[in-house]
């Protein structure tokens, strides 16, 4: 889980508050030492912590903080506001340019992951509405051109090339030229790695930002180095000017350090967050979102978000008035496995559910993915009748399935229980979503009975 290793930290910390009716200075002191430790542990920098704890403790030692019947409640939502400012505040979008196209240039250390970010961007782009064009301005690494030229076969975008003896300015300056006619409104250039101490290549960077003027150029970097992704962000930023980051592998950072401190100490907001490896695992970074599930409180708008992007939205409503006039049957369920598993990994989707955001909570679950593989085996396994009338499954029926499907009856007998309860869960998820639309506060879920 993203930041796992502090959100546990905190969320112990925060259960202890809870328990007490009236807080004094000191309970409130106690707890921020807690915090403090947590955050050190986190990698988070030692001057943003300390500024960070002073921030928090001006506003909670306050007589309406103290004095109030929610002391507790009211501390930890100064810590969320708090953590939510020290990321951004809100989310950073894209400068867009006022005559298209917009120039996006990614800029980073070697092994960054700039080529695949630059395809994830477009693809990102691409499905708000934009017309990307990729640029392939990495001459140095062996076959960087090709790479960038199989994502964009794959995604079915254009990739701009010319070569690895043109030099990466005339590349970048061509690429604009060649979308400005072609009606590409965004452009994004994949730039060579290189180090921050490496004046002759930090040089052609500033040679192609000022060929292109770009509109945005934000630093690739990977979240799992910590305090050294601070470090690079800092000297790039000195050079380049950045207006963003991207942090990579986020999805992997049980620490967070990254996230929590390059804002804070460079000014360049985490625009982009590389959750996974696929095409489609790059996200906006959302800092309420991130502070809201660091603290266990779910992230239910992103969860909605990822529904409607993986959701077919007539397949749903299809769905809704089967389990409506109870005709949902297995499947069903397996096409809803299916398009839950496009989500992300379950262990993801669940940490943004209120009630299932706290990280022992998800650790009791036990989540293992493996087994939706035997799920769908099973299913596959039934007759047509079988999976319209699951109710009616007998003992030799079971046996039979259990046998088809290389598991035991024991599991069959799981599946069978647990596709009851998913039925209510699904429900529930499609009414959170309703109740969004409509502008009204989301409820939370319950915790009967696993998702699967």
């Amino acid at each position: 889980m993203i930041f796992s290793g502090l959100a546990e930290k905190l969320q112990e910390t925060f259960k202890k508050l809870r328990g007490k009716g009236r807080l004094t200075e000191e309970d409130v002191d106690q707890a921020l030492k807690e915090v403090r430790r947590a955050l050190i542990g986190a990698d988070v920098n030692f001057m943003v912590v300390k500024d960070f704890i002073a921030r928090i403790r001006e506003r909670a030692v306050g007589s309406d903080v103290l004095q109030s019947l929610t002391p507790a409640q009211q501390v930890i939502k100064i810590v969320r506001d708090e953590l939510a400012a020290l990321m951004g505040g809100s989310q950073s979008k894209i400068a867009t340019a006022s005559t298209p196209p917009t120039v996006v240039m990614l800029v980073g250390l070697h092994g960054a992951g700039k080529t695949t970010s630059a395809a994830k961007l477009a693809n990102l782009l691409r499905r708000q509405g934009r017309r990307p064009m990729l640029v392939a301005a990495d001459v140095y690494r062996p076959a960087a051109i090709k790479q960038l030229q199989v994502l964009g076969e794959q995604l079915s975008l254009p990739v701009f090339s010319m070569g690895e003896s043109v030099a990466p300015p005339d590349i970048a300056r061509a690429a604009v030229e060649k979308a400005r006619r072609e009606g590409h409104d965004m452009v994004i250039i994949d730039t060579a790695g290189r180090l921050h101490i490496d004046d002759e290549l930090m040089n052609e960077l500033e040679e192609i930002a000022s060929a292109v003027r770009p509109n945005e150029i934000l630093l690739v970097v990977d979240a799992m180095t910590g305090q050294d992704a601070v470090n690079v962000a800092s000297a790039f930023n000195e050079r380049l000017a950045l207006t963003g980051v991207i942090l990579t592998k986020l999805d992997g950072d049980t620490r967070g350090g990254a996230a929590l401190s390059v804002k804070a100490l460079t000014g360049c907001p985490v625009k982009f967050a590389g959750m996974g490896e696929k095409l489609d695992a790059l996200e906006a970074f959302h800092p309420e979102r991130m502070a809201d599930r660091i603290l266990g409180m779910g992230d239910i708008l992103t969860l909605i978000e990822k529904a409607q992007a993986s959701f077919d939205a007539e397949q749903v409503e299809k769905l809704n008035k089967r389990i409506k006039s109870m005709e949902f049957t297995l499947d069903d369920f397996l096409q809803h496995l299916n398009q839950v598993k496009k989500m992300g990994p379950l262990e993801q989707i669940l940490s943004m559910m209120p009630g299932l955001g706290n990280v022992k909570k998800l650790k009791e679950l036990e989540i293992d993915e493996k087994e939706l593989v035997y799920v769908e085996a099973i299913i596959n396994s039934m007759t047509p009748w079988e999976r319209q009338n699951p109710q009616e499954i007998n003992g030799s029926r079971r046996r039979r399935i259990a046998r088809g499907s290389g598991t035991s009856v024991q599991e069959v007998n799981r599946l069978l229980k647990q596709f009851e309860q998913t039925k209510k869960l699904i429900r529930q998820v499609m009414d959170i979503e309703k109740s969004v639309k409509k502008g009204k506060k989301p409820f939370g879920f319950g915790r009967k009975g696993p998702l699967f």
